[in-house]
């Protein structure tokens, strides 16, 4: 399994970013797939996860409102939509996937992932 992140970088305070994951090599076709951050010296921390039947979008509290996820089944990506960024969002930003079928309950806890990317860093100034 490979999953692959891009479209970080570095923006000003309000502005705008756009996160890709490019998932591969997944025998399963229902799964979650999360969005995830981490800044150094604290704890890896869930920020938005979906099912691949495109539902159970399920947020943290921080991002509500403010970043939305959704997918390209076609492509099997998946996209995280950041805008009115704060500087609090600078982090690296990781993608991973955990199998499971539609009706369970999201969950934002990292430790329910499997599989993950290398992350892609966002800067917000």
């Amino acid at each position: 399994v490979q999953l692959v992140e891009s479209g970080g970088g570095s923006v000003l305070a309000g502005g705008s970013l756009n996160l890709s994951c490019t998932v591969s090599r997944y025998r399963e076709s229902s799964y979650y797939i999360g969005w995830f951050r981490q800044t150094p010296g604290r704890e890896r921390e869930g920020v938005a996860t979906m099912h691949t039947a495109g539902i159970r979008q399920h947020y943290a509290d921080s991002v509500k409102g403010r970043f939305s996820i959704f997918q390209d089944a076609a492509d099997n990506t998946v996209y995280l939509r950041m805008d009115s960024l704060k500087p609090e969002d600078t982090a690296m930003y990781y993608c991973a996937a955990k199998s499971s079928g539609w009706a369970a309950m999201p969950t934002l806890s990292p430790s329910e992932y499997t599989f993950w990317g290398q992350g892609t860093q966002v800067t917000v100034s």
